[in-house]
């Protein structure tokens, strides 16, 4: 119930900024960018699912638990979804996010030497197969390919009105963050500053441009948690 208080509220907020400013995000409504996310959430999830059994068996045999890990998130306009992940970590980890320290600034958590991330868990990171059951949620258009990255619904409690801009879009399995700042970003305003910075700069063509740099990224494993 909290959750969906939370994110009324802050559809109001959004709302006002786009009516004062006049400033509905061409992305939303454009076909084309629904078209690659249609595309590439079918082509990833067909990866996902040859990877699953060995991907499965690996997770289980370093961590005995479920192989999926699910979590409430905020979307466009603040909607709460919820985000699909291969489990990186134990299955007590969120009892124990209180004894790990936040290395991040600002209303993110980040723990590059996390200890609750498991053996598996890191090289799944490090190379994002952790992401990939994310593509179902591109498919059913709560993300999309290219965009921000979804943050927890106590996190958005925290922003700041210039903070919910990075809202106004719908959040992504990859963009600036991404290319330009991965896990070595632990600054929260400079990953809302990239964030705006790729709403100015949208175009179908740096979507597109933002999906290959990726791709080049984690093959390099730059920045990698």
């Amino acid at each position: 119930m909290k959750s969906k208080k939370t994110s009324s509220h802050i559809h109001q907020r959004l709302n006002y900024y786009d009516n004062k400013y006049n400033k509905l995000h061409s992305s939303i409504n454009n076909p084309w960018k629904r078209l690659i996310d249609i595309l590439g959430g079918f082509v990833g999830l067909t990866i996902t699912a040859i990877l699953f059994i060995p991907l499965a068996i690996l997770i289980y045999k370093d961590n005995p638990g479920p192989i999926l890990y699910s979590q409430t998130r905020c979307g466009l306009n603040g909607k709460t979804f919820t985000i699909w992940k291969f489990r990186s970590m134990t299955v007590d980890a969120e009892k124990k996010k209180h004894l790990v320290k936040n290395h991040a600034d600002g209303f993110i958590f980040k723990n590059p030497e996390d200890p609750r991330i498991t053996k598996i868990g890191k090289i799944l990171r490090s190379t994002s197969l952790d992401e990939f059951p994310q593509f179902w949620n591109v498919l059913t258009g709560d993300m999309s390919l290219v965009g921000t990255r979804p943050p927890t619904p106590d996190e958005v409690a925290k922003y700041d009105s210039y903070h919910l801009l990075r809202l106004r879009v719908k959040p992504g399995l990859t963009g600036e963050w991404q290319v330009k700042g991965r896990s070595k970003c632990l600054d929260f305003n400079q990953v809302v500053a990239m964030d705006l910075a790729y709403q100015k700069k949208w175009t179908v063509w740096y979507d597109l441009y933002l999906i290959f740099k990726t791709i080049e990224v984690v093959i390099k494993r730059e920045g990698a948690c």
